[in-house]
This record gives C-alpha cells, structure tokens and sequence, in this order.
C-alpha cells in the first residue's frame, strides 16, 4: 500500500548506502531507452510539495481508441499496491463507466494515511512500447460522486485533490494482478468494502468479480507481463534536487531485464517477508517505492528521538548508521546497511526533495521506502506470473 506523511508538507526515505558521510550522488547504470522502458524521477512532484516521491507519465485512452488519448504526468510510482488511480482534475477524456446491476460501480480506496473515493471506468493504458485495453481504473474524486460511505471516511482523511494526494494520480504495478483479489469478488460479511454500487442519494457494498477489480496493468501486456524492475542511481545522503531512472517492463523476456544473479525472496499471502534487526525478527516486511521513507520500529526500540515538531520522522543528532538483514519466505537472506539523518535538517533544505536518510516510526516492522530503491536494481514479480527465477510474487535484487 502506499505510505505517505504529509507532516513538514513534504515526505520522506531511506538509505542503502553504509555510509552516512557527505558521498555525491552518483550515477547508476539505467536500461537504454527500449520499447519495454519507461522513464520515472523522483522530485517533489506536480504539487512541488513531495519529498521522495517517485513519478512517471501515463497514456490512458478511451478503450479501443487511438486518437482519444491523454498523458497524464505526475503519476505516483507505487510497487505497494496494484491498479492505476488517476485525478478527475487530471482528467480531460470521457471514460466508460463500469456498472453493476445498473449502478455505477465506486471504489473507496484506503491507504494508510487516508482515502481516495472515485468511480471505476475503462481505459487502455499505454507506457513505453506496452499497451494494456479495456482496464478497469479509479477515477479519483469525479464530479456526481461526492456521497461517500462513513465506512470509507472512517480510515482517515481524503486524498481526492492534488493538494492532498500530491499527485495527479497513483500506478499501483505491485505483486498482484488486482487491487482486493478474491476477498471482494464474494458478498456479506467477510468482504472488505472497498467497492460500492451507488445511486444519488446513497452507496452498498458490492461484490466486485476479480475481472471487473482495478488491475495491475503490466500483467495485461501483451508481453513483457510477468513484473517490472524499478532502476534508480544512488542518492547523497544530505539530498539531491531530483534523480531519473527507469521502470522496465518484464523479468527475463528482453535482453535488458534478465534478473542476473539477483537474489529471490519469496513473500506471504499479504505480500511481505521477515526483517531481522539486532537478533529480533519481524514479520510483515515489505518494498514500497510509495513509500517514501524507511518506516520502521518505534522510538523506544530502534532508540531514535523523534522529531520535536512531527512524530512521523526521526530526528537524530547525528547521522546513524545500521544494518538488517531481509529473509524471505524461501529462507534467502540478504544484509541491507541503511541509516538516519535528522529529518528536520533534511527537510529544511528547500532546495533539495530527495533523500537517503529519511526515516519514521511503523511500531512492530519494517517499510522499506523509497530510498531502498536508490542504488539498486528492484525486481518485482507478479502473482502467478512466470519468471526465470520461478512464478510471483516475489521481491529480487
């Protein structure tokens, strides 16, 4: 899911680097531009008030269209969750509306810091030299819409506008191919809520069939359908203005995206896999490049002082360095060094919106951010997707 924190107006990440010195940013070898390659930056976004946000453009289309297309930049980069969310503010095209028993289908999307309420619509979806039709897709906040569910506005405040969400819309190309999967495709109790059918006066909860669900996209590829790999250089750790990389599409079906000798760690039915810090384990880890800090622990176990002005981030005198170590379900491990600078000094340089060293509390795991991405090469396999290393999901680098 995606993770954000709007405290300090800004947000914020981690660091793979084992220093925590003043080292310039370098440059990491990214995938020449190919068919399969789409460009991401991370900067402070369309809203110019992100901190480690990671961005890319999306063409969506009205279904089977060639000319009536639109590319919306601005769109968040989100390996934590599965299905495009795009601003109607973003919006110029007339999408269909998908319906259900003659109702308009509506989704209540709900992230840990709030909500996005907005209708699902078709579109095809274009990126690089890949195109996915007919995609089911949250129109973010559309006009005719504003009755919302107490269940849906209990999760937190909404995140409907370019102001609150910071972005003109979310690319969910997680580990599975829908955004819910099977627990929302069955009526009653045990359904989550997240679909509703509405009419102009109120909303119900609606069985949503796995089809008919927000999907990841890549998976409806014609190729190069099986995950992505997030390719992003290193990041000084005082902060840079903005970094580029590039999201390429597939795992070992192009000469460009063999995973290599990239370690494979399997995950759980929810996604995540064990983080090991000073001989404690702690289960329900996992990648989020939307995210953008390393989110992990609280004050009195990882013996980090919060921020005087936010109990979002960490704020230590002086730069601290650490290591975990990452131990997927298939028992591979690997060391990951990190550290933590002083958030408020980080975010107090206006000229810089990238960081290494960000980081804040999540009691009882580990949110590897953003900032685990910089410096790395990060595969990530879809859901019964095959791939040289074996079928998603899973998480490699």
């Amino acid at each position: 899911m995606v993770l954000k924190f709007f405290a300090l107006a800004v947000f914020g990440t981690l660091v793979v680097n084992p220093e925590c010195g003043t080292t310039p940013a370098s440059t990491n070898v990214v995938a020449a531009p190919a068919q399969n390659v789409q460009p991401i930056t991370a900067n402070a976004g369309p809203a110019n008030t992100y901190a480690n946000g990671l961005f890319t453009s999306v063409t969506v289309c009205v279904p089977g269209s060639t000319t009536s297309c639109q590319t919306i930049d601005g769109v968040l980069v989100d390996t934590g969750s599965s299905g495009l969310r795009v601003l109607s503010s973003a919006l110029t095209l007339t999408l269909p509306q998908q319906t259900a028993s003659g109702s308009p289908v509506v989704e209540c999307n709900q992230f840990v810091d709030g909500f996005t309420w907005g209708p699902v619509q078709l579109a095809d979806i274009a990126m690089a030299g890949e195109r996915a039709g007919a995609v089911p897709i949250q129109v973010i906040g559309a006009p005719g819409f504003s009755t919302i569910p107490a269940s849906c506005t209990s999760s937190g405040p909404s995140e409907n506008t370019l102001d609150t969400l910071g972005a003109n819309g979310v690319l969910g190309i997680g580990l599975f191919r829908q955004d819910c999967g099977p627990g929302c495709a069955v009526a009653g109790a045990s359904n989550p809520g997240l679909y509703f059918t509405c009419s102009t006066t109120s909303c119900q909860p609606t069985a949503e069939g796995l089809a008919q669900q927000l999907q990841n996209p890549v998976w409806l590829f014609p190729k190069d359908n099986n995950g992505v790999i997030v390719e992003l250089p290193t990041v000084s750790p005082m902060g840079v203005a903005s970094v580029s990389g590039s999201l390429v599409f597939g795992i070992g079906t192009e000469s460009n995206n063999a995973p290599g000798s990239a370690a494979m760690f399997t995950v759980d039915g929810q996604g995540t896999f064990t983080t090991v810090y000073q001989g404690q384990s702690y289960g329900g880890s996992f990648l989020d490049t939307g995210s953008n800090a390393l989110y992990f622990l609280d004050s009195a176990t990882s013996g980090l002082p919060l921020c005087p002005d936010t109990a979002d981030f960490y704020c230590p005198t002086s730069p601290q360095s650490f290591s975990a170590t990452h131990r997927g379900v298939n028992g591979t491990s690997g060391t990951v060094p990190f550290g933590v600078a002083n958030a408020d000094t980080l975010l107090g340089n206006l000229s810089f919106s990238v960081f290494s060293l960000l980081a804040g509390p999540n009691p009882g795991s580990f949110d590897w951010g953003l900032p685990f991405f910089f410096g790395r090469n990060v595969f990530t396999a879809i859901e019964s997707q095959n791939t040289p290393l074996g079928f998603g999901p899973y998480w490699a680098y």
